[in-house]
Parts: structure tokens; C-alpha cells; sequence
């Protein structure tokens, strides 16, 4: 019901800032016309194109800063400073694509005049929303009156969650204690009412005019709550169950629905599945350009350098590990001697980091050529082979080898638990100077618990000033 209702209002207020963004730009057209004689040279058709592509990008950088999100907004001051910034970015942009287009005639007067009309209507627009749902919210309007059960921090949550929740109205009427529990002295939260024990729910219910009951019981409760739920459904109150595997600070929780059947899911990743389509999308685009300039550009070039320097093939596939522990062949420009993995056990003793890993800053295995191609990072071109199709990512965790696996605690386990990457993390973090396995493995755990799609791209801009830097290879 929670999400439904946000994800109403969500849509109501897209269209409200479509519409004004519309508005703003006849109104602003008006205001140029009439105030600043200015010239207008576009065709109606035209003004209507750029209207929807600058409603869809208004919309797009507005649901980047939050505007669209189920969280109720409780303060003006920080909207305001939220749409400033929004709307900056939002004209930047079209001011950059204007001057790409200098024949499209589009006066920077008018765009000027459309910023400040576009910033007061919105903020207006904005003012009225908060005002208007706070107002309804606070009338009662379709106001859900919810009673919680439970104690101590489970019941925290929910409050916290409730008061966070955008919705047009609810209001948490009390608590009742569940006595079955040694902590039931402490219910978590002031300013929510005790209304007595569990066993006095009916009469709670009743006596509070309540539309909705929220169990938040701890995991360990002795006894079933299945009576207290008949009581709920004889009544025809609706309710609903914090499950015994949520934790806030744990993996991500959610319920799906297979063919009618739910299953409550319990993810180790919090990653966004339309983020991943993107960056499917991505890995798709640069893989296949990558792979066209590496063989049709660089291969020639760089193989006679390689054949010049050493015998041996041009390019050294080895087997990796990918995704949970998939097997593929990673394919490099060979930088090494083709007996470099046969003289590895005798240079163990000077691997220069702790762990399974294997690094060593003067390798003797590697050849004159190699050296240029890993300070350059040019042997690493290859991989956007595999990174087209689908084994690696272009930034993610570096995939090891079996051996290395094979070594693994179970926590360094997770950071195979996503597609490995030409670059990630690590390889932007002063990588020279980690020196022990662990922080490499927290660096990757960060990466996959924060993941953001953007943050790819700015550890691939990073990843670029690395290599132009030539601070080694990745």
C-alpha cells in the first residue's frame, strides 16, 4: 500500500514538473516577445521538440537529485537548494547543446529568461506540493491509522521507516508491547504511545479506529503469532509482518512473487538490477569498440613489436575466474617470456604482497616489450574481448586465477560474487603501495556494496589519468 501510494504521487508529480516546464516555456517565449522585441525564428514544431527534450531532461537530472524517490520530504530549505542545482545542471546542458547546434535559433536571452521563469515556477510548484500534501497528511485526509507490535529496535524501525515514508497520510497510533520477550521494558521510542500488551490487540483495535497492524516482533519469539493475525483478519484490518531475516545493516531483503507463489529473497548484493541492464548496455558498446580498435589497430602494430622481442604467441590467454567462480580465458597481449608460468614458484618467495596474490615490481619474466606495454596498459586491450561478451565488465574486481581462489577465505569469496573488471577500484587506489591481499579484497567489498552506475564512470575517468600518468598497470 506504502509503495502504491508513493508511486502515485511519484507519477502525479512528474507530470506537475512536465507541466511546468511547458508553462515556463511559452511563458518565457511570451516574455521575450513582448518585453525584449526580440526574434523569434522557430517553427512551431520545432519549439514543441525542444519543450519534450527539455521536459525529459528537466525529469531525468530532477529523479538523479531525489525528487523522485518514496521518501517524504520534511524541509523547503533543502528542496530549494536540491532544484537550484538542478535546474544549473539542466541549462548547462541545453547551453552546451546550443552551441553545438548555432543554426537551431535559439536566442541565449531567451534561454536566460526560460532559467529564472523555469527556477520561480518551479519552486512555486514545489512550495504548493509540500504544502498541500503536508495539509492533507495533517487533516486526515485517507489517513491510515496504524498500530505496531513489538519491542525494542525492530519497533525503531519501523517508526524511523513510517516517519521517512511519502505518503497522503498515516499516522502510527500506538504500540503494544509483546510480553513474550525479556526486553519488553524498553519499546524503543518516546513518542510512540504504549497502549498496553499484545494480548490486549482486539480491544486496541477497536477502541483506536485502526486500519493497519505492523508485527515487528524479534526473530526469537518463543510463541506463533498466527492467533493475533486471525484476530486482525476477523476484524478486516490489514497486516503486516517485518520478517525475522530483516536486518538494516545486513544483505538486501526483498519479496518476489513467482507464479502466485512469494518468496522472501535474501540478496548479498544490494546491486540495482536496471543499473546492471545499463551497464550490460555499456560493456556491450565499448566492449565491441574496444575489440574493433585492439585488432584492427593496435594487434599488427604491437604483435611485431612482441614477435621482434620474444618467440612465443602475441596474445597469452590463461584461465580465470569470473562470476561466482565461472572459468573463462582472459586474454592479455603477451607482456611475459612463454615460460613465465613455469619460473613462478621459483620467484614465490619474492612476491611483495601478502596473500594469494601474486605481484613483483622487477618480474625478470617479463620481456623489454612487456614493460612498455604494462606501463602503458596497452597489453590490457584484449579483454574488451572478453568484456563483449559477457565475462567481464569493464569495471569490477580484478579476476584472479584458480590458484588464487583456491586460497581464498570464504569473505574473499564475495568479491567473485560479480563480473570481474578491466579496472576498478584497486587498480585507482595506489595500488603499488597495497602491499597485503585484504585491502585489496575491502577495496572490491566496496566497490560492490556502494555500487552506483556513475561510479563506474568516474573510476574509469580516474582509471584514464592513471595510465596517462603512467603509474603502472592495471
Amino acid at each position: 500500500m506504502y509503495r502504491d501510494q508513493a508511486y502515485i504521487l511519484i507519477n502525479i508529480i512528474m507530470m506537475l514538473d512536465a507541466l511546468v516546464v511547458i508553462f515556463a516555456a511559452y511563458f518565457s517565449r511570451w516574455i521575450y516577445l513582448n518585453y525584449f522585441n526580440g526574434i523569434w525564428l522557430l517553427r512551431e514544431y520545432e519549439f514543441g521538440g525542444f519543450i519534450i527534450l527539455t521536459f525529459f531532461l528537466n525529469n531525468a537530472i530532477l529523479a538523479h537529485f531525489g525528487f523522485y524517490s518514496d521518501r517524504r520530504e520534511d524541509s523547503f530549505w533543502p528542496i530549494l537548494f536540491r532544484l537550484t542545482k538542478a535546474l544549473v545542471i539542466l541549462f548547462v546542458v541545453i547551453s552546451t547543446g546550443l552551441f553545438f547546434f548555432h543554426g537551431f535559433g535559439v536566442s541565449r536571452q531567451y534561454i536566460f529568461i526560460f532559467a529564472i521563469v523555469l527556477l520561480v515556477v518551479a519552486i512555486i510548484d514545489k512550495g504548493l506540493m509540500l504544502g498541500v500534501t503536508g495539509m492533507l497528511a495533517g487533516r486526515g485526509f485517507h489517513q491510515r491509522r496504524i498500530l505496531l507490535v513489538g519491542n525494542g529496535v525492530r519497533s525503531l524501525w519501523v517508526v524511523d521507516a513510517l516517519q521517512k515514508q511519502q505518503s497522503w497520510g498515516h499516522r502510527i497510533v500506538g504500540l503494544l508491547r509483546d510480553e513474550d520477550q525479556t526486553n519488553s521494558d524498553s519499546h524503543g521510542s518516546s513518542s510512540v504511545p504504549i497502549l498496553g500488551a499484545i494480548e490486549d490487540l482486539r480491544d486496541v483495535i477497536l477502541d483506536n479506529r485502526v486500519d493497519d497492524v505492523i508485527f515487528a516482533v524479534p526473530p526469537d519469539r518463543p510463541r506463533s503469532l498466527q492467533p493475533y493475525i486471525e484476530i486482525c483478519e476477523r476484524i478486516g484490518v490489514s497486516v503486516r509482518i517485518v520478517p525475522a531475516m530483516f536486518d538494516p545493516g545486513g544483505t538486501s531483503l526483498r519479496v518476489e512473487v513467482l507464479q502466485g507463489v512469494p518468496l522472501l529473497c535474501r540478496y548479498s548484493l544490494k546491486l540495482d538490477v536496471s543499473g546492471l541492464f545499463y551497464k550490460r548496455l555499456i560493456d556491450i558498446f565499448v566492449g565491441g569498440l574496444g575489440t574493433l580498435f585492439c585488432f584492427a589497430v593496435l594487434y599488427p602494430i604491437l604483435g611485431l613489436a612482441i614477435k621482434a622481442n620474444s618467440p612465443g604467441p602475441i596474445l597469452f590467454r590463461q584461465k580465470r575466474v569470473g562470476m561466482h567462480g565461472r572459468i573463462f580465458f582472459l586474454y592479455k597481449f603477451r607482456s611475459m617470456y612463454v615460460d613465465a608460468e613455469a619460473r613462478k614458484a621459483e620467484l614465490a618467495e619474492n612476491n611483495e604482497i601478502q596473500g594469494p596474490m601474486f605481484k613483483m615490481t622487477d618480474d625478470p619474466r617479463v620481456t623489454k616489450v612487456g614493460r612498455f606495454l604494462r606501463k602503458t596498459s596497452l597489453d590490457e586491450f584484449p579483454q574488451f574481448w572478453n568484456v563483449f561478451k559477457g565475462e567481464m565488465s569493464l569495471v569490477g574486481t580484478r579476476p584472479p586465477t584458480p590458484e588464487e581462489v583456491a586460497q581464498y577465505d570464504d569473505w574473499h569469496r564475495r568479491r567473485i560474487s560479480i563480473k570481474p573488471g578491466i579496472t576498478g577500484l584497486w587498480q585507482i587506489s595506489g595500488r603499488s603501495k597495497i602491499d597485503n591481499f585484504n585491502e585489496v579484497v575491502k577495496l572490491d567489498l566496496q566497490y560492490i556494496d556502494e555500487w552506483r552506475l556513475q561510479d563506474d564512470f568516474k573510476i574509469m575517468w580516474r582509471t584514464f589519468w592513471v595510465i596517462a600518468a603512467r603509474k603502472g598497470a592495471c
